[in-house]
């Protein structure tokens, strides 16, 4: 079993988010489509997002890097490194107040 540095990481989704016209960047960093539990790094750069769209299941980010707001419906949660936010069971976006990464877990029952 392999243990990946978040760290880096975080340092190679940022550059390649950087890299590309959406901004952003993800990479899945344990189990996959089929898997009941999936983590997968999301790299955002300030003032980009991910639009809103359907929660796949009990979730949630944890911010690595940057500060971030979670919006789902009329609330919003701001998040910066460090903090956990738990992702609503509501269509939802992320926004990037600054470059930003996060962990996305999200396990399917």
């Amino acid at each position: 079993m392999s243990s990946p540095s978040l760290s880096a990481l975080t340092e190679e989704q940022l550059a390649l988010a950087r890299a590309t016209g959406s901004g952003r960047s993800a990479r899945t960093v344990h189990g996959g489509p089929t898997s009941p539990l999936r983590q997968t790094l999301v790299a955002l750069v300030a003032g980009h997002a991910l639009e809103e769209h359907a929660s796949p299941g009990e979730a949630t980010l944890q911010v690595l890097h940057g500060r971030v707001r979670l919006v789902a419906q009329d609330r919003s949660w701001p998040g910066s490194a460090g903090d956990l936010l738990v992702i609503p069971d509501a269509r939802h976006a992320l926004h990037a107040d600054e470059d930003s990464v996060v962990l996305l877990t999200v396990a399917r029952g």
